[in-house]
């Protein structure tokens, strides 16, 4: 397994650029969100690898009157990618708006599954064109992210599969699925297939594991023997010292897992 770490939630107190260079330094790859308004150069200058971004910038996926703004802004976001090397570009159920839903939805319909899973297989097709893979993220609706429709991770497994596109995967959040749903161990068995990226941090308090009541030593331990070679990548705040939460989190992440990177 490869470990990223997410450089908008740790090191919180540096400019950003400063952020991806401690992340590199202590061996860790680069989760980013949204680089639209970074220095791409100095990004690339750190000489960090950068594991994946936000794919997307308006329209939802299951909407049909939006849904080929994901498309349209996804395809203008892939230079970024490309130049900054990144592989994988996640995409949500529907639009997030400061990380909000831009227009609240309690109930899905069959119109939305079959726009989800059109749509994502219309970037499918658009990641194999240009060497990326998009990868749609499951979130939860009891805490964070309320009025997104088809946001449970058994909800975006299947709109992965229904897409059919190998460059369509599941960005697997283990934190979202931990609040929406539980069986954490199951689930990643029954995804495995799917999987572009794993992004992790504990419940409560969206900290590094260790801080709440997942056991990832367990859960890491199960990727290992199912044969995950992936990458996990840390989406969490530090509780207190963001080197301690990077470290919490490598341990978690090592004891079973192989080599450290």
């Amino acid at each position: 397994m490869r470990l990223a770490v997410c450089a908008e939630m740790v090191f919180t107190d540096l400019p950003f650029v400063e952020r991806v260079r401690r992340i590199n330094e202590a061996g860790f790859d680069v989760e980013l969100w949204d680089a639209r308004d970074e220095d791409i150069q100095a990004l690339k200058a750190t000489g960090a690898v950068f594991s994946s971004m936000t794919g997307y910038s308006s329209g939802s996926l299951v909407d049909p009157d939006t849904a080929d703004d994901v498309v349209r802004t996804a395809e203008a976001l892939i230079p970024t990618a490309l130049e900054l090397g990144v592989s994988r570009m996640v995409v949500h159920p529907a639009e997030l708006v400061q990380g909000q839903a831009a227009r609240p939805v309690y109930r899905s319909s069959g119109r939305m599954w079959a726009t989800g899973a059109r749509t994502l297989e219309k970037l499918g097709r658009l990641g194999e064109k240009h060497g990326v893979t998009f990868c749609l993220e499951n979130l939860n609706t009891v805490l964070d992210h309320p009025g997104i429709p088809l946001a449970r991770a058994k909800d975006t497994l299947m709109l992965v599969e229904a897409a059919g596109h190998p460059n369509a995967k599941l960005m697997l959040d283990l934190y979202h699925a931990q609040l929406g749903e539980g069986n954490l161990i199951e689930l990643v068995r029954a995804a495995l297939p799917y999987i572009g990226e794993i992004q992790v941090a504990d419940v409560p308090g969206r900290c590094e594991p260790g801080t709440g009541e997942i056991n990832y030593a367990a859960v890491a331990r199960a990727l290992a023997d199912a044969g995950y070679e992936g990458t996990v990548g840390l989406e969490a705040w530090a509780k207190d010292d963001s080197n301690a939460a990077l470290e919490a989190f490598r341990t978690a992440f090592t004891v079973y897992a192989g080599e450290k990177r």
